[in-house]
């Protein structure tokens, strides 16, 4: 497979882990776009996080507690979770991943 989320999964790809359990892994985004940006992402190769509530709901449920640990541990008061699905909505890793976002303001609509 050539999923790079796949390759820091197996650490065929060494990366720091913000945090990891056995089914999601959390790291900080190469490219953030907030103060705090923090990909939460499952082990197992799913495209869209639709799948991942469809095959692995107890997984989408983790990545989801996880997010709200991490923004607990870096003092968040509140934060912004994104899913990008599909590559018209900004996914440009097509492994699905939760975007932690903090420590700005954050606009609605965005943009």
């Amino acid at each position: 497979m050539d999923c790079i989320f796949c390759k820091f999964a197996t650490k065929e790809i060494p990366v720091n882990f913000v945090y990891e359990s056995e089914k999601v892994f959390a790291i900080n985004d190469i490219a953030p776009q907030a103060p705090i940006h923090v990909l939460i992402i499952p082990k197992a190769h799913l495209e869209y996080v639709s799948l991942v509530g469809q095959k692995s709901p107890e997984v989408l449920s983790e990545m989801i507690a996880v997010a709200d640990q991490i923004a607990k541990e870096r003092g968040l008061d509140g934060y912004r979770s994104v899913y990008n699905t599909g590559e018209s909505a900004g996914q440009s890793v097509f492994h699905a991943h939760l975007h932690l976002l903090g420590q700005r303001s954050f606009a609605w609509p965005p943009g």
